[in-house]
């Protein structure tokens, strides 16, 4: 239960600061806290589907755009070790590498057709940016026009100079980087940032027909500066160890890392050969063939002032320090996060203590441990982050105590393991929260933070559901709000009232559930009633009649009941995550239904994959050439499904050398049989039917060049 717990908790937090990090360029935490959150999220439960999401969806009030290629993140890495299982295990023996620096600035993807410059776009959420194409076009080294008249979509970064920064930016922004996202979304002029004073520096390309020759991507970015686009610099490394080389490469960037022009936090390390970057693929949350490299952290002391506690949407309540400001890597933090009190009692931190705080990589550094009781002296010569001179007694000593009751609406609180809950639906901070989500997942403009307090404030809502039963007057009778601000809020009310089931799902904000569960989920129930029927059998435990069969073909009991197991049946949904989307409904089966009378919900649409062995089923066996892990990968890349034992239902056995008993069982049933020389083939050749006979369906082409821009 406490893991369960535990799971939910990591889950929203990480959406929140996402949030935080990419929508509002105001992050509260480091990277390498965020890093620590995921991969602890990972061990848990590694098909949870935050760890699928690269961002939040775009802020409303702006121009979205679908990035015909996703944006997707890296894997990351802090040492050593993790360069050599990269190279080792990872790519399975690679030995040519490309290494660019990682710029610590705001993604942005280039669109370039017939060479002319025709949208730039934000990461955002990965799937969906926004559109800063006239903020873009200021950036001086982003070309109108390319030296070939070519149909393209380039990525990169966009980075300010630390000598600009320096001299005119100091006093206005901690760092460089929230002024790069702040100039590239400023809808008139009105950042704090001239867009003009940045610079582009791309790292990859893709190309939407016709692209260039190349085996490797070393080539694509020579081929960039003959276009007229500057790449990042990179530098190859191959050798039958190239590890070696890459390891002493990071070690002379963290020399060199202050001389550099940039703000940068690590090195990008990819296979260079794109060919192989295919067949390794991905995983659900980065492309095998890439490692993202971080300096070590950077570190100072200041003092435990106090401690706040808030309550979050999903009803976690958890503590903020306040902390005597101090500068770390030119970052001036004055709050941070202790996560639980879990985290409290392991720091054994207490106010008034002199702490460690520790900067990996990112603006806001963490509280590391703490250094025992602070003097008045370690209060002295600070400054807060506006340059104004700190001045404040030193506390007295005191135990940190978690509240009995809920911050915000005086619930009683429960206690999960490390964890700390309201389960009150009902509280102002999970009902306000819960609203802004709807209102962003649906991308609603003109409902936000102060519109939701106002009407809660009011009386006038109460939960999501009652946002469409307002009407213009009782919007007009609230401060500020004119007639036309009003009909805007109706109107976009109006437009969201009609939805697939999926992105309804989404909306709900249900922790663990983020839109590829949720429009996967809507796809396997189809309908609301569907929803409810699965809802009511997903709940029935032994001994009622809707828990299915008890006993498994090998006469083991089951443990879940049919509704549960079938949504298993699902690639990417384990047990924990049905239980989290069976929980979360539950928990929300009044709204829904409140929500129903007022909204028009569709029938997700059935999406159709264009892989090359897309439907086949597949069973690898015997010796083969390359590792049967990197063989697997390869047909899972191209829609291929990876199972491990013989059945009249497989489509294809991949036999190497002693395939033993399968090979057997396989000419028994008639199940077709290939040896790797034949995947291969089915792998690369373009616009080919699967050598499978009586199948309807075919191994589709995908001709498409590789690159980092697919992940």
């Amino acid at each position: 239960m406490a893991e369960e717990g535990r799971i939910k908790q990591l889950s929203a937090a990480i959406r929140y600061h996402r949030e935080l990090y990419y929508n509002h360029s105001a992050p509260e935490i480091s990277d390498a806290e965020f890093d620590q959150m995921w991969d602890e999220l990972l061990a848990l439960d590694p098909q949870n589907p935050v760890l699928h999401e690269v961002g939040p969806e775009p802020l409303p009030g702006t121009v979205k755009v679908e990035h015909m290629f996703p944006m997707r993140s890296l894997d990351k890495g802090t040492n050593d070790d993790d360069i050599t299982h990269f190279v080792t295990q990872s790519t399975f023996g690679g030995t040519r590498f490309l290494a660019q620096p990682k710029l610590d600035g705001s993604a942005l993807s280039l669109e370039y057709v017939a060479g002319n410059l025709h949208r730039a776009a934000t990461r955002g959420s990965g799937e969906r940016g926004e559109d800063v194409t006239l903020n873009a076009k200021q950036i001086a080294n982003i070309p109108l026009r390319l030296n070939v008249a070519v149909d393209c979509h380039v990525r990169g970064e966009v980075v300010m100079p630390l000598a600009v920064f320096d001299e005119k930016y100091r006093d206005v922004s901690p760092n460089p980087r929230n002024l790069c996202s702040g100039a590239l979304r400023q809808k008139h002029g009105d950042g704090k940032a001239d867009a003009a004073d940045l610079v582009f520096c791309a790292y990859d390309v893709k190309f939407v027909n016709d692209a260039p020759q190349a085996t490797y991507d070393s080539e694509l970015l020579s081929w960039l500066q003959k276009a007229g686009i500057e790449p990042a610099p990179w530098e190859v490394f191959e050798a039958d160890r190239p590890q070696l080389a890459m390891i002493e490469h990071t070690k002379d960037w963290v020399g060199k890392r202050t001389e550099y022009p940039f703000e940068i936090d690590g090195i990008v390390f990819k296979l260079d050969n794109l060919q192989q970057r295919d067949n390794l693929g991905m995983t659900a949350h980065h492309p095998r063939w890439a490692l993202a490299w971080k300096f070590p952290p950077e570190e100072a002391t200041s003092v435990l002032l106090s401690v706040d506690w808030q309550t979050g949407r999903t009803g976690n309540v958890t503590p903020v320090a306040r902390i005597a400001p101090q500068s770390v890597g030119g970052v001036t933090v004055e709050n941070t996060t202790l996560h639980n009190p879990g985290e409290v009692a392991r720091l054994g931190v207490k106010i008034g203590d002199k702490i460690l705080i520790v900067r990996r990589g990112d603006v806001i550094p963490k509280i590391e441990r703490s250094l025992g009781p602070a003097k008045q002296d370690d209060l002295a010569n600070r400054q807060h982050a506006d340059g104004t001179p700190f001045s404040q007694k030193l506390p007295t000593s005191q135990a940190i105590i978690a509240p009995q009751t809920c911050p915000s609406c005086d619930s009683q609180l429960v206690a999960e393991g490390a964890f700390l809950k309201c389960y009150n639906m009902l509280c102002d901070a999970r009902t306000s929260r819960s609203i802004l989500y709807w209102c962003r997942a649906l991308e609603m403009d003109g409902i936000g933070e102060k519109l939701v307090e106002q009407l809660l404030d009011a009386k006038l809502i109460t939960s999501i559901a009652g946002l469409y039963q307002l009407t213009h007057d009782q919007l007009t009778s609230l401060e500020r709000m004119g007639n036309k601000s009003a009909n805007n809020i109706l109107s976009e009310l109006s437009r969201t009232n009609k939805m697939t089931l999926g992105k309804f799902i989404h909306a709900l904000g249900i922790p663990g559930i983020g839109p590829e569960l949720a429009t996967l989920f809507a796809s396997h129930v189809k309908t609301l009633d569907g929803m409810f029927d699965w809802l009511d059998t997903a709940n029935a435990v032994p001994g009622d009649d809707k828990f299915g069969p008890t006993i498994d073909l090998k006469g083991k009991p089951h443990q879940q009941n049919l509704a549960i197991r079938d949504l298993c049946q699902h690639d990417g949904v384990g047990e924990k995550v049905a239980i989290q989307v069976r929980d979360g409904l539950e928990l929300r089966r009044k709204l829904i239904i409140e929500l129903s009378s007022h909204l028009d919900l569709e029938a997700e649409p059935i999406l159709i994959s264009g892989g090359k062995l897309d439907g086949m089923s597949f069973c690898v066996t015997g010796t083969l050439s390359q590792p049967r892990k990197a063989i697997q990968l390869m047909i899972k890349s191209a829609g291929g499904k990876v199972i491990g034992s013989i059945s009249a239902k497989l489509d294809v056995l991949i036999a190497g050398e002693n395939a033993g008993s399968k090979l057997a069982k396989a000419e028994a049933l008639g199940v077709k049989v290939w040896d790797e020389a034949r995947l291969l083939a089915a792998l690369e050749t373009p616009n080919r039917s699967p050598p499978v006979e009586d199948r309807s369906s075919n191994v589709d082409s995908d001709n498409s060049q590789k690159s980092l821009l697919d992940f």
